[in-house]
Protein backbone atom coordinates (compact mmCIF):
# COMPACT_ATOMS: atom_id res chain seq x y z
CA UNK A 1 0.00 0.00 0.00
CA UNK A 2 2.84 2.39 0.85
CA UNK A 3 4.61 1.72 -2.46
CA UNK A 4 1.35 2.14 -4.34
CA UNK A 5 0.68 5.42 -2.53
CA UNK A 6 4.15 6.74 -3.41
CA UNK A 7 3.70 5.73 -7.03
CA UNK A 8 0.33 7.46 -7.14
CA UNK A 9 1.83 10.59 -5.61
CA UNK A 10 4.69 10.63 -8.11
CA UNK A 11 2.26 10.04 -10.96
CA UNK A 12 0.13 12.99 -9.83
CA UNK A 13 3.19 15.25 -9.62
CA UNK A 14 4.26 14.20 -13.11
CA UNK A 15 0.79 14.83 -14.53
CA UNK A 16 0.65 18.22 -12.82
CA UNK A 17 4.03 19.16 -14.29
CA UNK A 18 2.95 18.08 -17.76
CA UNK A 19 -0.33 19.97 -17.48
CA UNK A 20 1.42 23.15 -16.36
CA UNK A 21 3.93 22.75 -19.17
CA UNK A 22 1.15 22.24 -21.69
CA UNK A 23 -0.79 25.23 -20.40
CA UNK A 24 2.33 27.40 -20.51
CA UNK A 25 2.85 26.34 -24.11
CA UNK A 26 -0.70 26.62 -25.29
CA UNK A 27 -1.74 29.87 -23.57
CA UNK A 28 0.92 32.05 -25.19
CA UNK A 29 -1.39 32.92 -28.09
CA UNK A 30 -4.30 33.86 -25.83
CA UNK A 31 -1.92 35.82 -23.60
CA UNK A 32 -0.60 37.75 -26.59
CA UNK A 33 -4.17 38.41 -27.68
CA UNK A 34 -4.98 39.69 -24.19
CA UNK A 35 -1.95 41.99 -24.21
CA UNK A 36 -2.94 43.27 -27.64
CA UNK A 37 -6.47 44.06 -26.48
CA UNK A 38 -5.05 46.14 -23.61
CA UNK A 39 -3.04 48.34 -25.98
CA UNK A 40 -4.85 51.26 -27.70
CA UNK A 41 -2.79 50.73 -30.84
CA UNK A 42 -2.81 46.93 -30.66
CA UNK A 43 0.98 46.88 -30.27
CA UNK A 44 2.35 44.44 -27.69
CA UNK A 45 5.27 45.74 -25.66
CA UNK A 46 7.86 42.97 -25.53
CA UNK A 47 10.49 42.40 -22.88
CA UNK A 48 13.10 39.73 -22.28
CA UNK A 49 10.77 37.53 -20.20
CA UNK A 50 7.96 37.56 -22.75
CA UNK A 51 10.31 36.95 -25.67
CA UNK A 52 11.94 34.01 -23.89
CA UNK A 53 8.52 32.57 -23.24
CA UNK A 54 7.56 32.96 -26.91
CA UNK A 55 10.73 31.29 -28.17
CA UNK A 56 11.08 28.58 -25.52
CA UNK A 57 7.62 27.77 -24.17
CA UNK A 58 5.49 28.02 -27.27
CA UNK A 59 5.17 25.24 -29.81
CA UNK A 60 7.79 24.95 -32.52
CA UNK A 61 7.02 25.92 -35.20
CA UNK A 62 4.71 28.54 -33.78
CA UNK A 63 1.36 29.33 -35.31
CA UNK A 64 1.91 33.10 -35.58
CA UNK A 65 4.18 35.79 -36.97
CA UNK A 66 5.68 38.61 -34.91
CA UNK A 67 6.04 42.03 -36.54
CA UNK A 68 8.52 43.86 -34.30
CA UNK A 69 9.29 47.58 -34.25
CA UNK A 70 12.60 48.36 -32.56
CA UNK A 71 12.24 51.58 -30.61
CA UNK A 72 14.41 53.97 -28.60
CA UNK A 73 12.54 56.60 -26.60
CA UNK A 74 15.62 58.80 -26.24
CA UNK A 75 15.64 59.30 -30.03
CA UNK A 76 11.99 60.36 -30.37
CA UNK A 77 12.84 64.08 -30.36
CA UNK A 78 15.57 63.72 -32.99
CA UNK A 79 14.74 64.57 -36.63
CA UNK A 80 16.69 61.53 -37.73
CA UNK A 81 15.92 58.63 -37.63
CA UNK A 82 12.40 60.09 -37.13
CA UNK A 83 11.34 57.15 -34.94
CA UNK A 84 8.26 58.84 -33.50
CA UNK A 85 6.68 59.39 -36.90
CA UNK A 86 7.58 55.91 -38.17
CA UNK A 87 6.16 54.32 -35.03
CA UNK A 88 2.87 56.17 -35.53
CA UNK A 89 2.68 54.69 -39.05
CA UNK A 90 3.46 51.25 -37.60
CA UNK A 91 0.66 51.70 -35.04
CA UNK A 92 -1.69 52.70 -37.87
CA UNK A 93 -0.99 49.41 -39.63
CA UNK A 94 -1.58 47.50 -36.38
CA UNK A 95 -4.94 49.21 -35.77
CA UNK A 96 -6.01 48.66 -39.38
CA UNK A 97 -5.14 44.96 -39.20
CA UNK A 98 -7.29 44.52 -36.08
CA UNK A 99 -10.21 46.45 -37.61
CA UNK A 100 -10.07 44.53 -40.88
CA UNK A 101 -9.83 41.11 -39.21
CA UNK A 102 -11.99 41.55 -36.11
CA UNK A 103 -14.47 38.99 -37.47
CA UNK A 104 -11.75 36.55 -38.56
CA UNK A 105 -10.08 34.97 -35.56
CA UNK A 106 -7.98 32.69 -37.76
CA UNK A 107 -6.23 35.71 -39.32
CA UNK A 108 -6.22 37.78 -36.15
CA UNK A 109 -4.22 35.14 -34.29
CA UNK A 110 -1.69 34.74 -37.12
CA UNK A 111 0.02 38.13 -36.70
CA UNK A 112 0.98 40.09 -33.58
CA UNK A 113 2.43 43.60 -33.83
CA UNK A 114 5.04 44.27 -31.15
CA UNK A 115 7.70 46.77 -30.11
CA UNK A 116 10.94 46.52 -28.14
CA UNK A 117 12.48 49.50 -26.37
CA UNK A 118 16.27 49.79 -26.37
CA UNK A 119 16.80 51.05 -22.80
CA UNK A 120 14.65 48.19 -21.42
CA UNK A 121 15.82 45.33 -23.65
CA UNK A 122 19.29 46.09 -24.93
CA UNK A 123 20.15 42.37 -24.92
CA UNK A 124 17.30 41.67 -27.33
CA UNK A 125 18.65 44.26 -29.76
CA UNK A 126 21.94 42.37 -29.70
CA UNK A 127 20.19 39.01 -30.22
CA UNK A 128 18.39 40.36 -33.28
CA UNK A 129 21.54 42.07 -34.52
CA UNK A 130 19.87 45.48 -34.62
CA UNK A 131 22.52 48.18 -34.84
CA UNK A 132 20.73 50.94 -36.76
CA UNK A 133 17.30 52.47 -36.27
CA UNK A 134 14.62 52.58 -37.61
CA UNK A 135 14.25 48.82 -37.85
CA UNK A 136 11.16 46.67 -38.42
CA UNK A 137 11.44 42.88 -38.57
CA UNK A 138 9.17 39.94 -39.24
CA UNK A 139 9.77 36.87 -37.07
CA UNK A 140 8.33 33.83 -38.91
CA UNK A 141 6.86 30.87 -36.97
CA UNK A 142 9.86 28.61 -37.57
CA UNK A 143 12.57 31.06 -36.48
CA UNK A 144 15.25 29.63 -34.21
CA UNK A 145 17.99 32.24 -34.64
CA UNK A 146 16.59 35.73 -34.06
CA UNK A 147 19.42 37.42 -35.94
CA UNK A 148 19.72 35.34 -39.10
CA UNK A 149 16.17 34.01 -39.53
CA UNK A 150 14.16 37.18 -38.92
CA UNK A 151 13.28 39.32 -41.97
CA UNK A 152 14.22 43.04 -41.87
CA UNK A 153 12.26 45.65 -43.81
CA UNK A 154 14.09 48.10 -46.06
CA UNK A 155 12.83 51.38 -44.61
CA UNK A 156 13.42 53.81 -47.44
CA UNK A 157 11.56 57.10 -47.82
CA UNK A 158 8.03 56.20 -48.96
CA UNK A 159 5.17 58.58 -49.61
CA UNK A 160 2.96 56.23 -47.57
CA UNK A 161 4.99 54.27 -45.04
CA UNK A 162 1.93 52.56 -43.54
CA UNK A 163 0.96 51.12 -46.92
CA UNK A 164 4.57 50.08 -47.52
CA UNK A 165 4.65 48.19 -44.21
CA UNK A 166 1.38 46.50 -45.15
CA UNK A 167 2.76 45.45 -48.55
CA UNK A 168 5.95 44.19 -46.91
CA UNK A 169 3.99 42.01 -44.49
CA UNK A 170 1.89 40.55 -47.31
CA UNK A 171 4.95 39.81 -49.47
CA UNK A 172 6.72 37.92 -46.65
CA UNK A 173 3.80 36.24 -44.86
CA UNK A 174 1.05 35.97 -47.46
CA UNK A 175 -1.34 37.49 -44.90
CA UNK A 176 -3.31 40.58 -45.92
CA UNK A 177 -3.45 43.55 -43.57
CA UNK A 178 -6.22 45.15 -45.60
CA UNK A 179 -7.25 48.76 -45.98
CA UNK A 180 -5.27 51.32 -43.98
CA UNK A 181 -7.74 53.25 -41.81
CA UNK A 182 -6.26 56.73 -41.55
CA UNK A 183 -7.62 58.88 -38.70
CA UNK A 184 -10.18 61.51 -39.77
CA UNK A 185 -9.07 65.12 -40.02
CA UNK A 186 -11.99 66.21 -37.83
CA UNK A 187 -13.86 64.36 -35.10
CA UNK A 188 -17.64 64.14 -35.32
CA UNK A 189 -18.06 66.93 -32.75
CA UNK A 190 -15.59 69.19 -34.54
CA UNK A 191 -17.26 68.48 -37.88
CA UNK A 192 -20.66 69.29 -36.38
CA UNK A 193 -19.46 72.67 -35.08
CA UNK A 194 -17.81 73.38 -38.43
CA UNK A 195 -20.99 72.65 -40.39
CA UNK A 196 -23.04 74.74 -37.96
CA UNK A 197 -20.59 77.63 -38.27
CA UNK A 198 -20.72 77.49 -42.08
CA UNK A 199 -24.53 77.49 -42.08
CA UNK A 200 -24.63 80.53 -39.78
CA UNK A 201 -21.99 82.32 -41.82
CA UNK A 202 -23.50 81.68 -45.28
CA UNK A 203 -26.16 84.48 -45.26
CA UNK A 204 -23.56 87.10 -44.31
CA UNK A 205 -21.15 85.75 -46.92
CA UNK A 206 -23.76 85.87 -49.70
CA UNK A 207 -24.58 89.49 -48.85
CA UNK A 208 -20.89 90.50 -48.92
CA UNK A 209 -20.39 88.70 -52.23
CA UNK A 210 -23.23 90.66 -53.78
CA UNK A 211 -21.81 93.94 -52.45
CA UNK A 212 -18.23 93.03 -53.41
CA UNK A 213 -16.90 93.48 -49.87
CA UNK A 214 -15.21 90.13 -49.30
CA UNK A 215 -11.49 89.51 -48.86
CA UNK A 216 -11.49 87.96 -52.32
CA UNK A 217 -12.12 91.41 -53.76
CA UNK A 218 -9.11 92.87 -51.93
CA UNK A 219 -6.00 93.13 -54.13
CA UNK A 220 -3.64 93.28 -51.13
CA UNK A 221 -4.94 89.95 -49.82
CA UNK A 222 -4.22 88.30 -53.17
CA UNK A 223 -0.71 89.77 -53.22
CA UNK A 224 0.00 88.58 -49.68
CA UNK A 225 -1.42 85.14 -50.47
CA UNK A 226 0.76 84.86 -53.57
CA UNK A 227 3.94 85.59 -51.65
CA UNK A 228 2.91 83.27 -48.83
CA UNK A 229 2.40 80.37 -51.25
CA UNK A 230 5.71 81.19 -52.91
CA UNK A 231 7.55 81.26 -49.57
CA UNK A 232 5.79 78.08 -48.42
CA UNK A 233 6.93 76.31 -51.58
CA UNK A 234 10.59 77.36 -51.75
CA UNK A 235 11.25 76.98 -48.00
CA UNK A 236 10.36 73.27 -47.91
CA UNK A 237 7.63 73.93 -45.34
CA UNK A 238 5.50 71.03 -46.60
CA UNK A 239 8.39 68.61 -46.00
CA UNK A 240 8.93 70.10 -42.53
CA UNK A 241 5.25 69.74 -41.60
CA UNK A 242 4.86 66.20 -42.96
CA UNK A 243 8.04 64.89 -41.35
CA UNK A 244 7.52 67.02 -38.20
CA UNK A 245 11.00 68.46 -38.41
CA UNK A 246 11.96 70.78 -35.50
CA UNK A 247 13.14 74.35 -36.08
CA UNK A 248 16.48 73.48 -34.46
CA UNK A 249 18.09 70.93 -32.14
CA UNK A 250 20.40 71.10 -29.16
CA UNK A 251 24.04 70.40 -29.95
CA UNK A 252 24.97 66.99 -28.50
CA UNK A 253 28.59 68.02 -27.91
CA UNK A 254 27.70 71.33 -26.28
CA UNK A 255 24.18 71.52 -24.74
CA UNK A 256 24.52 75.31 -24.42
CA UNK A 257 24.46 75.65 -28.22
CA UNK A 258 21.74 75.02 -30.78
CA UNK A 259 22.10 73.71 -34.34
CA UNK A 260 20.11 75.49 -37.05
CA UNK A 261 21.68 73.92 -40.16
CA UNK A 262 22.05 70.20 -40.89
CA UNK A 263 25.21 69.16 -42.74
CA UNK A 264 23.87 66.42 -44.98
CA UNK A 265 21.75 65.76 -48.05
CA UNK A 266 18.02 65.07 -47.88
CA UNK A 267 17.42 66.71 -44.51
CA UNK A 268 16.91 70.22 -43.20
CA UNK A 269 15.77 71.87 -39.98
CA UNK A 270 12.86 74.28 -39.89
CA UNK A 271 15.01 77.36 -39.34
CA UNK A 272 17.20 76.35 -42.28
CA UNK A 273 14.20 76.12 -44.58
CA UNK A 274 12.96 79.50 -43.36
CA UNK A 275 16.33 81.13 -44.16
CA UNK A 276 16.47 79.66 -47.67
CA UNK A 277 12.82 80.52 -48.26
CA UNK A 278 13.48 84.09 -47.14
CA UNK A 279 16.38 84.44 -49.60
CA UNK A 280 14.34 83.02 -52.48
CA UNK A 281 11.40 85.25 -51.57
CA UNK A 282 13.67 88.31 -51.68
CA UNK A 283 14.72 87.42 -55.23
CA UNK A 284 11.11 86.80 -56.27
CA UNK A 285 9.95 90.06 -54.69
CA UNK A 286 12.73 92.03 -56.39
CA UNK A 287 11.88 90.46 -59.75
CA UNK A 288 8.26 91.55 -59.33
CA UNK A 289 9.49 95.00 -58.24
CA UNK A 290 11.59 95.36 -61.40
CA UNK A 291 8.87 94.17 -63.80
CA UNK A 292 6.03 96.14 -62.18
CA UNK A 293 7.58 99.27 -60.68
CA UNK A 294 11.09 100.01 -61.95
CA UNK A 295 10.08 99.85 -65.62
CA UNK A 296 7.57 102.66 -64.99
CA UNK A 297 10.07 105.05 -63.41
CA UNK A 298 10.61 107.98 -65.78
CA UNK A 299 13.82 109.26 -64.24
CA UNK A 300 16.60 107.25 -65.90
CA UNK A 301 19.10 107.83 -63.07
CA UNK A 302 16.73 106.53 -60.40
CA UNK A 303 15.85 103.62 -62.65
CA UNK A 304 19.55 102.66 -63.06
CA UNK A 305 20.20 102.91 -59.32
CA UNK A 306 17.17 100.74 -58.61
CA UNK A 307 18.26 98.13 -61.18
CA UNK A 308 21.83 97.99 -59.86
CA UNK A 309 20.56 97.66 -56.26
CA UNK A 310 18.23 94.82 -57.25
CA UNK A 311 21.06 93.01 -59.06
CA UNK A 312 23.44 93.33 -56.08
CA UNK A 313 20.90 92.04 -53.55
CA UNK A 314 19.78 89.21 -55.85
CA UNK A 315 23.39 88.24 -56.52
CA UNK A 316 24.06 88.08 -52.76
CA UNK A 317 20.95 85.99 -52.07
CA UNK A 318 21.72 83.46 -54.83
CA UNK A 319 25.36 83.26 -53.68
CA UNK A 320 24.26 82.38 -50.11
CA UNK A 321 21.93 79.65 -51.36
CA UNK A 322 24.66 78.16 -53.57
CA UNK A 323 27.15 78.17 -50.69
CA UNK A 324 24.66 76.51 -48.36
CA UNK A 325 23.83 73.84 -50.96
CA UNK A 326 27.52 73.09 -51.45
CA UNK A 327 28.12 72.91 -47.68
CA UNK A 328 25.23 70.48 -47.21
CA UNK A 329 25.76 68.21 -50.22
CA UNK A 330 29.25 68.88 -51.56
CA UNK A 331 27.67 69.44 -54.98
CA UNK A 332 29.08 72.22 -57.19
CA UNK A 333 26.23 73.80 -59.13
CA UNK A 334 28.16 75.08 -62.18
CA UNK A 335 31.84 75.01 -63.02
CA UNK A 336 31.86 78.65 -64.17
CA UNK A 337 30.84 80.05 -60.76
CA UNK A 338 33.68 81.57 -58.67
CA UNK A 339 35.49 78.93 -56.59
CA UNK A 340 35.35 81.09 -53.45
CA UNK A 341 31.57 80.56 -53.39
CA UNK A 342 32.23 77.02 -52.20
CA UNK A 343 34.47 77.91 -49.26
Amino acid sequence: MAISSKRTHLLLLLLTFLCLSFIGRGDIVSDLHSLRSQSPSGIIHLNETLLNRIFTLSENPRSFYLIIFFDAIQLHNQPEPNLKSIKSEFALVSKSFIINNKNSSSSLFRIFFCDIEFSESEKEFIKFGVEVLPNIRIVPPDVNDSKSDSIPMDLVDHSSLAQSISDFIYSKTGLLVGKIHYPPIFTKIQLGFLVLGILLWMPFMIRKLILGETIFHNKKIWMFGTYFVYFFSVSGSMFILIRRIPLFVIDRKDPSKVVFFFNGNGMQFGAEGMCVGFLFTIVGFLLAFVTRVVVRIKDSMIQRVAMISVMIVSFWAVREVVRLSHWKTGYIVHAYLPSNWYK
